[in-house]
């Protein structure tokens, strides 16, 4: 779910504070035309794409990074359309950037690309482009980390082990199952060729949520890759989907998982038990706060099986899922609050991709076996965080909300001022102002701004694409405080501007 906001109510909103006035300088954004790709010479040692991208593609990994934009920006000028430039910078990811030895790191410059597009659906028409500009700068910061480090590019799939259509997913189901790269590569474009999007869903999505490896990112790439080919069309799934394969069979520093027993691959192999124990009417249960609340409880200390099997109960005797998942969603904001970083705000990025792997799957049993992997993730999540330090003790059912100014524009530029340099302070801020309005438009619109203008990090687009999403995935009862924690991820107004910003007005000028 997203939400639309018109330019004249965020020029309003915009105008109470003295950084929000910046927004005035995105009027060279608007009234953008665009153009096609030129021929381009195929490279028989790469993967090629199809003949409507691939020029474009070239123009994205050939042009040095300092003059990228203003060549992307000569072609929006003679029409080249926002939906080729998003393709080309996804399949230019794709085929540049190895997804290891985690599936992260420098490969977010293709995880990337559907938060940016997300970021720019939110945005009004004059700003949709500062997020993908800002994400074909980071594909050169990208492919130039990749070029230091080994050089990867995709190559051709060996059509000679291509199996016939009818043979393809078993042979895909055979090869993830026995994580063999090179079986399960050339099924994976044999499935590109010849499933529909729908068909594979439920297959890969049940692959990119197995295994802990990597924290979240395979069902993160799982899910950002289906929702960008749906807009930029499946006609570009093949090379998409060979990565995809490719990153879910990570397990860099592990023998083969299929004849180990390691503890990230643990909650899959007993999940896949457990989900024939929830009842068959599990769909129809009854929201129950105290469900979510005992839930929490079991986040804030137990272990994935403790977890697993209390989702179980709850599903059995008559609890809806809803009131599971808005657990799993706050409670990923209460460990992000325990210990703000890297990995808390994965919990949130992943339990993102797993609600969206629930919404869409078609699988009944699909839908179950991500419900539960999800839930047996946050604990390992919490293990994860333990590792790097002290995790802190905060309950978000606690949380008290703040003193603030009764001006709506006031109470913003407060509670964005005071995220750069009081995330707790923020959040009962945040609490307070979400009581107060019964909507968080402003809000939201007020923290897209902040990451266009302060976000230097993939992070930054990724997580609050992320959690302004699922703000309207959580029952009205939790929202206030699941939209408190995001503050502590989210750009305030301190620091200095990203150049990128400058940048693009150059480029577009």
């Amino acid at each position: 779910m997203r939400a639309n906001f018109g330019r004249r109510t965020l020029l309003q909103t915009a105008a109470a504070g003295s950084i929000f006035a910046a927004l005035r300088q995105f009027d060279f954004l608007s009234g953008l035309p665009s153009v096609s790709a030129q021929e381009a010479k195929p490279d028989p040692k790469i993967v090629q794409l199809t003949p409507d991208i691939e020029p474009l593609v070239r123009l994205l990994e050939d042009t040095p990074r300092e003059q990228l934009l203003d060549k992307v920006a000569d072609r929006i000028r003679k029409g080249t359309s926002y939906r080729e430039v998003v393709a080309a910078l996804l399949l230019a990811g794709v085929r540049n950037v190895q997804p290891r030895p985690s599936v992260g790191f420098k490969f977010h410059a293709v995880l990337v690309v559907n938060s940016a597009h997300l970021a720019s659906l939110a945005s009004p028409d004059d700003q949709r482009w500062l997020p993908i500009f800002w994400a074909l700068d980071y594909f050169k910061d990208s492919q130039a980390r990749d070029v230091r480090e080994n050089n990867w590019t995709m190559a051709p799939v060996d059509e000679s082990k291509v199996p016939p259509a009818h043979k393809a997913r078993a042979m895909f189901i055979e090869a993830m199952d026995n994580w063999d790269e090179e079986q399960a590569d050339v099924a994976a474009a044999a499935l590109a060729r010849s499933a529909s999007s729908d068909e594979l869903f439920d297959l890969f999505s049940r692959y990119g949520a197995r295994d802990y490896r990597s924290i979240g990112h395979k069902a993160i790439y799982v899910a950002n890759a289906w929702r960008t080919l749906d807009m930029i069309g499946w006609q570009y799934s093949e090379p998409v989907l060979r990565s995809l394969a490719y990153a879910m069979l990570a397990h860099e520093g592990d023998q083969n998982p299929a004849k180990n027993d390691y503890k990230a691959d643990r909650p899959y192999r007993e999940n896949l038990s457990r989900v024939k124990q929830i009842r068959d009417e599990w769909r129809d249960g009854k929201p129950d706060e105290a469900a979510t609340k005992d839930l929490l409880a079991t986040l804030y200390a137990g272990s994935s099986d403790d977890l697993c099997g209390q989702v179980i109960e709850v599903l059995n005797r008559g609890v809806s899922p809803q009131s599971i998942w808005d657990a799993l969603l706050v409670g990923s904001g209460e460990l992000l609050m325990r210990q703000p970083g890297i990995v808390g705000l994965h919990t949130l990025t992943t339990s993102n991709a797993m609600h969206y792997a629930f919404q869409t799957a078609a699988s009944d049993e699909t839908r179950r076996l991500v419900l539960l992997q999800n839930a047996a993730f946050l604990p390992m999540f919490r293990e994860s965080m333990q590792s790097r330090g002290n995790v802190g003790d905060t309950k978000i059912a606690e949380l008290q909300p703040a003193e603030l100014s009764a001006s709506s524009d006031e109470a913003l530029e407060q509670i964005f001022r005071t995220i750069s340099n009081d995330r707790l302070e923020a959040a009962r801020q945040t609490l307070a102002y979400a009581r107060a309005h019964q909507s968080p438009d402003e809000f939201m619109q007020r923290a897209r701004v902040l990451v266009f203008l302060k976000g230097r990090d993939s992070h930054d687009y990724k997580f609050s694409s992320a959690v302004l999403e699922d703000y309207f995935h959580v029952s009205p009862a939790w929202r206030d405080r699941f939209l408190a924690s995001s503050v502590y991820h989210l750009r305030g107004s301190g620091g200095n501007d990203n150049p990128i910003v400058e940048r693009t007005k150059k480029a577009l000028a």
